[in-house]
């Protein structure tokens, strides 16, 4: 692939520009936890593009992806994931996997992946990219994120990469007691990302700044209620 014989040519350049996408996008803002520096400097943005975008790969901006989607900006998977907390061993779902990016971050975190991907194009490229860069230990499945994976509950965490205009009852009911669920919450009139915390059965928001997602869709491409 195009992206991987760049990495082979020009590896010390990306290195180089992902590091400097790490100082003055992500550290610049306020992201400070190590690990979660330490795994953006692990992951090929660059691997996750399509062949057009490389050459944008670790500017801060949302890259256009298949079926629609985006993948989203460094600073805001950095952030959302310093959200999270995680200190290595946790059992994470992800909604959304995407081109798989964010995935990857958390696996870097050490995090036990559980990742739902509502396109099967998408469920298919991202678990056979991700594979492929030799990650291990990552659990994919194509279906309706609303939903979840209760097969595996509970989950210490959960992350949302796309915006409902409330939390789905399913999360919440799948988080574990003590848990955290980031999420952007909203719709088109505007969205927050917000952080859940699961304590005495209830969830507590906060909501942590202004964000534009792509929104969460229901099996036939509808948006989630």
């Amino acid at each position: 692939m195009y992206q991987e014989l760049l990495g082979k040519k020009y590896g010390d350049y990306l290195s180089f520009i992902r590091r400097q996408m790490i100082k003055d996008q992500i550290e610049a803002r306020g992201v400070k936890d190590a690990r979660v520096l330490a795994a953006m400097d692990k992951v090929c943005r660059h691997c996750f593009v399509t062949d057009d975008m490389v050459s944008r790969a670790y500017e801060d901006y949302p890259l256009p992806s298949a079926c629609g989607q985006t993948i989203s900006q460094p600073y805001i998977v950095a952030l959302m994931s310093e959200l999270l907390e995680l200190k290595g061993g946790e059992k994470v779902l992800e909604i959304g996997t995407g081109a798989g990016y964010q995935t990857a971050v958390l696996s870097e975190l050490g995090a036990a992946v559980f990742t739902v991907e509502i396109f099967p194009e998408l469920a298919r490229s991202a678990e056979e990219k991700l594979g492929k860069l030799g990650y291990t230990g990552i659990n994919f499945r194509n279906g309706d994120g609303a939903e979840g994976w209760a097969e595996h509950a509970p989950y210490d965490r959960v992350l949302m990469t796309c915006a409902a205009p409330e939390l789905p009852p399913a999360l919440a009911a799948q988080l574990a007691e003590g848990g955290r669920l980031v999420m952007p919450v909203g719709g088109p009139g505007g969205q927050r990302l917000t952080v859940f915390t699961k304590s005495g059965g209830a969830m507590n928001a906060r909501a942590v700044c202004d964000v534009a997602f792509v929104p969460l869709l229901k099996a036939g491409g509808e948006r989630a209620a």
